[in-house]
């Protein structure tokens, strides 16, 4: 075999698994074939098994998976941290390093630094005998060389996700004869998006190809977040034979570097995803990847800008499975019309179970789910895979015969109804209840004629959710925890200067006196108990933004700070950093020791007066070896008018989203102060400059694409004002702990209103 590193889409074929993994393989062979599939190359398991080698990873992984206690998540979940760790912390050589960064700028053209997709493609998944699909990770939007190779060393990682190490022990697939090999492709936006089968997948019917479609990229489709349309094509024929057409209501598309999840209007919701001509050449492709590889195939498309992509495609893994029940599913069929409807979606897995149900909203309650249950979710990703393996049968509210629920119930031999749309609010954890996959009905009662037991319930709590997320406002470590339990998507401003006050010592001083370690310790504990109490929800961190006199009153202050006429106005914010950068260093180097273990910490830069300050101090946080990508945001600050006036030169220097401080804006537009009795009156956040400032900065985001959000009291104090906010477009508000309930609330009835 081959010992090369990086290899392009057009030097590969089907017979290269081993080398670029199933995904690869499959990639290469289409493009050999002139299959319309977006251009790339792929980093080899030749790279992979060098690198493991190189940094003595081996030895340490099989230690580490030999303590494993495989039936236990909590177990798992800390096992695949470690080894993820591992590997993340490992260093490239230099030789890979610089082939990748050749074929990323051969690949972006004239565009160089080119948006791509990561991949991860295993060197055992998408085999006729097992699907490895959704095991490892895909990393969207990916942009530099820097981003490249993180992304890269991320999706290595990824090969020991907790479910990924599940599935192979569980499959006695081994650990170390699996290699990875990574995919780097031209991203395609897509307008359409779906999933292809060219048989029917509940039925095993040759006759016909089967095509689901969504607007927007693919990834809710693939998670079932969305309930797509359904079409039948006559394979011999090619004509349409039936069509589904399902209302969707949000879409995920590209905005700036990310991907949102936005509303659509029902004007277009309601639409055909497809035209009848785009759903025949669909299928005539279909026909020609069956042909070509002599096997049904499950293949990813993509449309952009009127042209199909094929962007995976692999064999259909549940070909020939037939139910171990099938003669008891023909008997029970009669028995089931005694019992009372709860709700039909859609059939995606034949067979008959009856079961308590255990409803959970979230991958975080897997724990909960016993054997012999009905998991009622939302939908499903690879993450509840360990949960279903428990189930009798799976039911989703949302989510075609083509998602995750559906591929995964299939291969496990279990029935599954999807795109139910309220299972999760009319089925009660507990309640027995009977669910018909062939027929995609889900019944009342059981068929048992014994007592069926109910397991000890655990009550999950439900929130109200909203489009415009809620951050929360805080400061002091010890109210992590109970803070996090709220209705709140994470912390909007996690503010430095309580932290440095703790500590209590100047940290000019602790440099000094040589214990600058000392510092960084006491600084990434106080994180890390916020990063940990809200984990996955990120925690937007602002670093120091202590004025002088503030700086004065910690032990040793006066020895390095001046007495200032208006320290409001004077060495602070982001100015300091570039000034006299040794602090800030101190800061960065908390925050990486951090983000080792809770890659939800991101960083906010306070009061930056000008372009040239962002563009330093991102320099100094380049240096500190972080770097902007899909899991470390950089934020700023909106609070001075400079920044309101020049946003769109901050936004072209490079920062993922802004966060409006409307306290000092409000000071600094009005030239008042709120803390003096004389003029605070004049101190108004509803005044007319103000408002022109706020939807000013929050429209220039959302024509950017990068979030907005504000951290001042305003959003709470006002409801009218947040009304206004909404409206423009805001992402997100960050409050105070006591207002979270009240201004969710008060969103929640916002929207409810903009929508009618």
């Amino acid at each position: 075999m081959t010992t090369a590193q990086v290899m392009w889409f057009k030097d590969v074929d089907k017979n290269d698994i081993a080398l670029v993994g199933g995904k690869g393989a499959n990639l290469g062979e289409m493009v050999k074939f002139n299959f319309p599939v977006p251009d790339g190359f792929i980093v080899t398991s030749s790279a992979y098994y060098q690198f493991l080698k190189e940094n003595n990873l081996n030895i340490k992984i099989k230690h580490l998976l030999q303590t494993t206690n495989f039936d236990n998540s909590d177990s798992l979940s800390q096992i695949s941290n470690h080894i993820k760790k591992l590997i993340i912390d490992s260093d490239l050589n230099e030789t890979l390093a610089k082939e990748v960064y050749s074929a990323y700028k051969r690949l972006g053209g004239i565009f160089k630094d080119g948006l791509v997709a990561v991949r991860s493609s295993a060197t055992a998944e998408d085999l006729p005998g097992a699907s490895f699909a959704g095991q490892q990770e895909t990393y969207l939007n990916v942009k530099g060389e820097a981003n490249l190779l993180i992304a890269i060393k991320d999706a290595w990682a990824s090969l020991f996700n907790a479910r990924a190490i599940f599935y192979r022990h569980q499959q006695n697939f081994d650990h170390f004869r699996i290699g990875i090999a990574i995919v780097v492709q031209k991203m395609v936006e897509s307008e359409k998006s779906g999933i292809m089968f060219t048989i029917d997948p509940v039925t095993n019917d040759k006759s016909k190809i089967v095509i689901e479609a969504i607007f927007g990229l693919g990834e809710m489709i693939v998670q079932g977040q969305v309930n797509p349309d359904h079409y039948e094509v006559s394979k011999k024929e090619e004509k349409i034979i039936n069509k589904d057409v399902n209302a969707q209501t949000f879409m995920m598309k590209k905005v700036g570097k990310l991907n949102k999840i936005i509303k659509l209007p029902k004007s277009i919701g309601l639409k055909q995803k497809l035209t009848s001509s785009q759903i025949i050449a669909l299928a005539s492709i279909g026909k020609k990847l069956e042909k070509h590889y002599y096997f049904p195939q499950d293949s990813e498309w993509a449309i952009e800008k009127n042209k199909i992509y094929i962007v995976q495609t692999r064999p259909i893994t549940t070909v020939g499975k037939k139910s171990e029940t099938a003669k008891q599913d023909k008997e029970n069929q009669s028995k089931t019309s005694n019992l009372k409807l709860i709700i039909s979606g859609d059939p995606a897995s034949p067979g008959i179970a009856t079961g308590p149900a255990r409803v959970i909203n979230s991958a975080r309650e897997i724990g909960t789910v016993l054997s012999g249950e009905i998991l009622v979710a939302p939908q499903t990703n690879p993450d509840f895979v360990p949960a279903m393996k428990k189930a009798v049968a799976i039911v989703t509210d949302s989510g075609g015969r083509t998602s995750h629920a559906a591929i995964v119930s299939r291969e496990l031999g279990i029935p599954a109804v999807v795109g139910s749309q309220k299972a999760t609010k009319l089925i009660k954890t507990g309640n027995i209840i009977t669910v018909n996959g062939s027929k995609g009905l889900v019944f009342k009662g059981g068929l048992l004629s014994s007592t069926v037991a109910i397991p000890k319930l655990i009550e999950s709590r439900s929130y109200i959710k909203t489009a415009t997320k809620v951050y929360v406002n805080l400061a002091e470590p010890e109210l992590a925890q109970n803070i996090s339990i709220k209705n709140v998507d994470g912390i909007g401003l996690l503010r430095a200067e309580f932290m440095m006050a703790q500590i209590g010592i100047h940290p000019k001083k602790l440099i000094h006196d040589h214990k600058k370690q000392m510092y960084i310790n006491k600084l990434a504990e106080g994180l890390q108990s916020f990063c940990q109490a809200f984990y996955p929800r990120p925690v937007v961190y602002r670093t120091s933004d202590f004025k002088t006199n503030e700086y004065r009153n910690l032990v040793g202050g006066k020895d390095y700070e001046a007495i200032e006429p208006n320290p409001m106005l004077g060495f602070r914010g982001t100015f300091r950093y570039i000034s006299d950068p040794e602090v800030f260093e101190l800061e960065l180097e908390a925050v990486k020791k951090v983000r080792e273990t809770h890659k939800n910490l991101w960083i906010m830069l306070p009061f930056v007066r000008t372009v040239r300050e962002l563009v330093t101090a991102k320099k100094i946080i380049s240096s500190a070896g972080l770097y902007r990508s899909e899991s470390f945001k950089l934020w700023m600050m909106v609070e001075i008018p400079s920044n309101v006036i020049l946003l769109d030169k901050f936004i072209y220097a490079g920062i993922d989203g802004v966060s409006i401080g409307s306290n000092d804006l409000t000071m600094l537009l009005l030239g008042t102060d709120r803390d003096n009795s004389e003029v605070a009156r004049e101190f108004d956040e509803q005044n007319e400059a103000v408002l022109w400032a706020l939807e000013h900065v929050i429209k220039i985001a959302h024509k950017h694409r990068i979030t907005s959000s504000i951290c001042g009291q305003a959003a709470s104090s006002y409801p009218h004002l947040l009304e206004k906010l909404v409206s423009w477009g805001i992402t997100s508000v960050s409050v105070s702990p006591d207002a979270i309930e009240n201004t969710r609330r008060t969103i929640m009835e916002i929207e409810r209103k903009m929508l009618r």
